[in-house]
């Protein structure tokens, strides 16, 4: 039942109106993955929480270690404001007769509220008199509250996967140990997973494991510092940085910047102690990746290079103690890394005895997916694909491609990306110098798989880029074919970054070609696997591509009516329909714009509505005004298609605006609907003539 809500205050002055909230849950390790998510998503539902509850406040900050997230609420009232609900029931004239009696529908409204038919109230809406029952709610004290809505709130916490522990129904990150809820002083009680909430915290597992108490939220957290715990992830962060300059410093390098590893440690670790090491220098024969990922991805060190930008034979790891004795840190983690090392070199060195080829046999014993075959299968897909490319966009260049696309998938069955996965390309580019292969070809193979994420970096070279293209769009027409498009936020196939990657080659590189073409040979390959008729698979995939396309330019600013109006006009040819869409974006912001869609939109909207097409008979221009139309219609059309051809979609939009005079002046003059039906006919044949010049840019219907 509608209701409308007046709020007023009635605590007197002096009264103390706010206390700060403290809210941690105690974990074992929580991935560090998982944390930088859970920050913002506490902090959401924190919001969330406190506005369904009505309580006002001031800072809403958060927190986490590996251990620990916590929530901190300043300035938090102690209570709801009281107010006034206004329930608001049928029209007056419903709710009392002629007499002012009250009606069943009257009397059953006060009966419903609690209160008898003379307590009803009349109030004079946007659409009447309407009776209503003003009731005064008090509000509710902040912990009443709290503790009903906090086991719920830590319930609504998401994660990337949850856990369940003993036989509780409670799911978390990982198991709770401890929960501390504290208003100011007192303890909010509740119950979550079988934990009882307190005021007692934990600090480092291993330099201060015993509890401690907190007595009020404000002195968190430098209890948590004393405890050995810096719980505050910004300022461990800046901790790292610092540290970390400290031994560039020392060592007389350069950190190798990386933001990602840097937030990972952050969330690694309660208290952070950068520790430098070495390598023996002969590991530096192994291609610089390979040392990068040993130590990055696998033991989450920082790698440094010197002056001259070449990789040190030194790392940083960040110890979670602060070690009496940091060289037995040292040692432990050289015995470690010497040991993943040795795996590396001795890899490297096996790979480099087999020939690339033989790498490439072997992808006929690796499934790709079920439906589709092997990795040698697809590989033989898409390098049809990119020679049938190379031979529109750099036929000189189609051996080196076809070659390219044969060896790119090789380092798959090679012991060092089967052991680094990360490697994959990366490996295959370091073979195939090693082998002797052409350069551009060897950087091709690791390029062929970008961009890997938005923003990321574009193929640099014709065989990377083409032979990247193909694969990516063999992907997407063997997964449409067999069903598995994503769905919702599910793509497992990377299917949306495959598609967008398509693009942002195309027009990184202004490569022009037939997309609907290249999607009918995708198909033509895959027709013993493919579930559905070929064309109706061929419609999904432009269709899919041609969303991400609008999603790229929208998301870059540009409207989304001018986006449709430009795909609506055709999508077979990317860089085209881009260079149409930059050039109709500059179009929109001409002072008369106004006006010329509002000259332009009569014309779409007159001729949209015919299912006929009618042929012009020039001869039938009677009048004045449509024969004018026709000759700047004929002047127009023919630069237009100048335009057009030599693609400079600017000169064709001006010549678009130049017909608005006499297109105002026609519709101002001329009635295009009248009743003999040739008449009609010819002027609409006009009108439709005028109107498909404009489908060549854009359909202006749609701005």
């Amino acid at each position: 039942m509608p209701f409308r809500v007046r709020s007023h205050h009635q605590q007197q002055p002096g009264e103390k109106m706010t206390q700060d909230l403290l809210l941690e849950i105690g974990t074992e390790e929580i991935p560090a993955g998982f944390l930088t998510k859970a920050f913002q998503d506490l902090k959401l539902e924190a919001q969330k929480m406190l506005d369904r509850l009505r309580l006002e406040h001031g800072e809403i900050r958060v927190f986490g270690t590996p251990r620990r997230l916590a929530l901190l609420v300043a300035e938090l009232a102690d209570g709801q404001v009281d107010r006034v609900v206004e329930n608001t029931g049928p029209a007056k004239s419903i709710a009392f007769d002629a007499d002012g009696k009250p009606t069943k529908a009257g009397i059953g409204f006060a009966r419903g509220q609690g209160v008898t038919p003379e307590e009803l109230e009349i109030i004079t809406t946007e659409k009447g008199e309407y009776v209503c029952v003003r009731k005064r709610e008090q509000g509710e004290k902040t912990e009443t509250l709290l503790s009903q809505a906090l086991p719920a709130f830590i319930n609504a916490i998401p994660f990337r996967k949850s856990m369940r522990w003993h036989d509780l129904d409670a799911r978390f990150a990982r198991p709770i140990h401890w929960i501390v809820a504290l208003y100011g002083t007192t303890v909010i009680p509740f119950t979550f997973a079988g934990v009882t909430s307190g005021n007692r915290s934990r600090g480092h597992r291993f330099m201060a494991p015993e509890e401690f108490a907190i007595d009020n939220p404000g002195a968190y957290i430098e209890l948590c510092r004393k405890a050995r715990v810096v719980v505050d992830q910004n300022e461990r962060r800046q901790m790292i940085v610092s540290q970390l300059a400290e031994i560039e410093k020392q060592l007389g390098g350069k950190v190798i910047e990386d933001p990602e590893l840097l937030e990972t440690v952050t969330n690694l670790v309660e208290i952070p102690q950068a520790i430098a090491g070495s390598f023996d220098q002969s590991f530096l024969e192994l291609p610089e990746e390979v040392l990068i990922t040993v130590m990055r991805h696998h033991q989450k060190y920082f790698c440094l290079r010197d002056g001259d930008g070449r990789l040190m034979a030194h790392f940083i790891t960040i110890n979670n103690t602060q070690a009496r004795d940091p060289q037995v840190v040292v040692q432990g983690n050289q015995r470690v890394l010497l040991a993943r090392l040795n795996d590396a070199r001795f890899f490297y060195r096996e790979d480099l005895k087999i020939p690339l080829e033989d790498f490439v046999e072997r992808l006929k014993n690796v499934v790709f997916q079920a439906q589709l075959g092997t990795s040698y299968e697809k590989v033989e897909r898409f390098r049809a694909l990119a020679e049938k490319l190379a031979a529109e966009l750099c036929p000189e260049k189609r051996e080196k491609i076809s070659r390219t696309a044969l060896l790119c998938k090789a380092d798959l069955e090679s012991s060092m990306v089967c052991e680094f996965s990360d490697l994959q390309g990366i490996m295959g580019r370091e073979y195939a110098r090693a082998a002797g292969e052409d350069e551009e070809l060897a950087v091709a193979i690791y390029e062929h798989y970008l961009p890997t994420g938005s923003g990321s970096a574009l193929p640099s070279n014709d065989c990377g880029a083409i032979v990247g293209i193909a694969d990516k769009l063999d992907t997407i027409a063997g997964c449409f074919g067999v069903g598995l498009q994503p769905t919702g936020s599910a793509d497992p196939y990377a299917l949306r970054r495959q598609a967008l990657g398509i693009i942002n080659i195309c027009l990184d590189r202004g490569y022009r070609f037939s997309l609907g073409k290249m999607v009918d040979q995708a198909l033509e390959q895959l027709k013993e696997k493919i579930i559905k008729p070929a064309a109706e698979i061929k419609q999904e995939i432009l269709d899919f591509i041609k969303g991400r396309f609008f999603h790229r330019q929208t998301a870059a600013g540009i409207p989304a009516g001018v986006v449709e109006a430009v795909q609506a006009a055709g999508f077979d040819d990317i860089v085209e329909a881009n260079r149409r869409l930059e050039a109709l974006e500059r179009f929109r912001h001409r002072d008369d714009f106004a006006d010329l869609m509002t000259a332009f939109k009569r014309i779409v909207n007159i001729t949209r509505k015919e299912k006929e097409n009618y042929t012009l008979d020039p001869d039938r221009l009677g009048e004045k005004a449509e024969q004018e139309l026709h000759q700047a219609a004929q002047v127009a059309s023919a630069r237009i298609a100048e335009a057009l051809a030599g693609g400079d979609y600017d000169a064709a939009l001006a010549a678009v605006a130049e017909l608005k005079e006499s297109v105002d002046t026609f519709f101002d003059e001329i009635m295009v609907m009248v009743d003999d039906p040739e008449i009609r006919k010819n002027r609409l044949a006009l009108l439709q003539g005028i109107a498909a010049d404009f489908r060549k840019i854009a359909d202006f219907s749609k701005l």
